[in-house]
């Protein structure tokens, strides 16, 4: 009877922890969700993910600024995309890119120099899924200066797929702009040839 109860107990631990990421919490698909099996559902919880990189002004066309002029860039990760590339230097299927656009001022309470963050003036995805004809996407979640909950991927006409094609230094990805990232992207030699 021991015996059996023992068996159990110890079937019950494995079933336990096959349904977490860690032995500690709760496993979770923090991977892109769609709506219509196209449309991505813009991701509320994005600014929990993991934390990549921040820019201030940076501008990758000649005539076209980003939203909202001196922006600063926030981009941010999934977490189990993030653990798989720290492991690798690839992104695996399904991973989630947001960049977050914010306005940037230097007016505020006691700062006399520098510029800080402010509102929110644009949000983009880019997204590794196999879902996709050449396996990656772009979505726009504030098109008309308007948050919405889902968004469908930009045409190829978008620009895009043609710029993180040409200008990435891994895969589809400004990861050349993630100085942690190139670092491990290097040592697992998953840079770009003649980047």
């Amino acid at each position: 009877m021991k015996k059996a109860a023992f068996a159990i107990l110890a079937l019950a631990y494995v079933a336990a922890l096959s349904t977490t990421t860690d032995g500690q919490t709760p496993a979770k698909d923090d991977g892109p969700q769609y709506v219509n099996k196209v449309n991505l559902v813009r991701p509320a919880d994005y600014r929990e993910w993991v934390f990549v990189s921040s820019g201030l002004g940076m501008e990758y066309n000649p005539v076209a600024g980003t939203p909202g002029g001196n922006a600063f860039g926030n981009v941010f990760v999934n977490p189990s995309s993030y653990r798989a590339f720290m492991k690798t230097g690839k992104w695996p299927d399904r991973t989630i890119f947001v960049l977050e656009f914010r306005g940037s001022t230097s007016e505020g309470s006691i700062n006399k120099a520098g510029r800080f963050q402010s509102r929110l003036v644009g949000l983009e995805a880019e997204v590794k899924d196999s879902r996709f004809p050449d396996g990656w996407a772009f979505f726009n979640f504030m098109p008309n200066g308007k948050t919405v909950e889902n968004a469908q991927p930009l045409p190829v006409s978008a620009g895009c797929v043609e710029c993180h094609t040409k200008n990435t230094a891994v895969e589809r990805t400004f990861v050349q702009f993630y100085p942690t990232l190139l670092d491990v992207a290097r040592k697992m030699g998953t840079v770009k040839p003649g980047f």
